[in-house]
């Protein structure tokens, strides 16, 4: 245990009301610790098991300081934070993550090059700014191409697919909307996985097991674990998430989504805190994506990982949500997590539940009970 560890009874800032922020503050809370969120949502979720809400945007700099003066230690549970309130909370001494990985995944220029700088493996990219890098970038990359905001976007949002000639155009327009973009190799895989890892202040790293992921319409549908994936590529992101652990001096919970084509990986994204391919760790490990990021920034010794072996988590749209909760059909077999969000609407995530067994065959065998339970619905 660190010499300045944060023990139980003190109090965690959180920057972000969500739902992350929630799951991060029921397992301080189980821990014992005092709960302050920043968010500038009335009741969000988050603020739900908090002990304190202060309710302001983010950039709000009084609210930052208010934040600061009530917690001993502060994280955040986005990566758009306000940069200028992360570097002020660092200058405080209350961030152990810093405010550098922020810098480098809020901007996917910086987040690819730093890749490429390790050597790790990426898609060819090009950073544009105007039409003519535009339509050079998408000659020398190939259709079909992808071009991406460098700033936000989540979900499928915020990028398009440049497929032929014809898409030029309105990749144009896109370009001009967005100042500043990505032109990015489209990579043919075969399956995307999430690798999921704490690393403490100290340097120790503990890793979750590999996750397997499913998209419905750019937004994550099903997070299968383990990862259905050979043992080089395990090595081979095992190896990746090392690398950009010790370039970034982590601390944390951290996620980095990648693309597998055959014995090969390709990273794509990282998020600089829990991600929802971990929600399963909560049901499924002895320890969760969660208490281990609480540990980690409180400067307590991360628990070795265990497995019970199989999980599955999916998410619950707002689409979702009402008839599952109505019929009671979401909790058959199933571990059910609802977020608390004001107002349901399409493709929100709402809500995620779990399936969890000691093999692969035992979540066919439940998917099976919960279609029957449900009139034939395996959602």
């Amino acid at each position: 245990m660190q010499r300045n560890s944060i023990l139980p009874g003190s109090t965690i800032g959180i920057l972000g009301g969500g739902q992350l922020g929630r799951m991060m503050a029921t397992a301080a809370k189980h821990m014992g610790y005092r709960i302050a969120v920043l968010d500038p949502t009335p009741d969000c979720p988050a603020a739900q098991v908090a002990d304190r809400h202060i309710e302001a945007a983010y950039d709000d700099m009084e609210a930052v300081k208010q934040l600061a003066t009530c917690s001993d230690v502060v994280t955040y549970e986005f990566e758009n934070v306000d940069l200028e309130a992360a570097r002020y909370l660092e200058k405080q001494g209350l961030l152990p993550q810093g405010a550098h990985s922020l810098e480098v995944t809020q901007d996917r220029e910086q987040e690819k090059q730093a890749m490429a700088q390790d050597g790790l493996p990426v898609p060819e990219f090009a950073i544009v700014t105007t039409e003519q890098e535009l339509r050079e970038a998408v000659y020398r990359i190939g259709y079909p191409c992808v071009v991406k905001t460098c700033r936000g976007g989540y979900d499928g949002k915020g990028q398009m697919m440049v497929q032929d000639g014809a898409d030029i155009d309105e990749a144009v327009v896109f370009l001009e909307k967005a100042n500043r973009c990505i032109v990015e190799q489209f990579v043919a895989f075969e399956k995307e996985i999430s690798i999921v890892f704490t690393r403490s202040v100290s340097g120790e790293i503990t890793f979750f097991p590999l996750a397997e992921n499913e998209h419905s319409n750019h937004i994550l549908h099903r997070t299968i674990a383990p990862a259905r994936v050979n043992e080089k590529v395990k090595e081979k992101a095992v190896s990746a998430a090392e690398t950009v652990a010790e370039r970034l001096d982590l601390v944390g919970t951290f996620a980095i989504e990648m693309f597998v084509k055959q014995d090969d990986i390709y990273l794509n994204e990282m998020a600089p805190r829990p991600h929802n391919s971990g929600h399963y760790t909560i049901e499924a490990c002895n320890v969760s994506q969660f208490e281990q990021h609480i540990r980690a920034i409180c400067g307590l010794p991360l628990i070795p990982v265990l497995f019970h072996g199989s999980a599955e988590m999916i998410n619950l749209l707002g689409e979702d949500i009402d008839g599952l909760l109505e019929d009671g059909s979401a909790f058959a077999n199933a571990h059910v997590h609802i977020y608390g969000k004001d107002g349901v609407k399409p493709n929100r995530k709402m809500g995620h539940i779990t399936i969890v067994g000691e093999k692969a065959e035992d979540l066919i065998l439940l998917r099976e009970k919960r279609a029957a339970m449900s009139g034939g619905s395996t959602k």
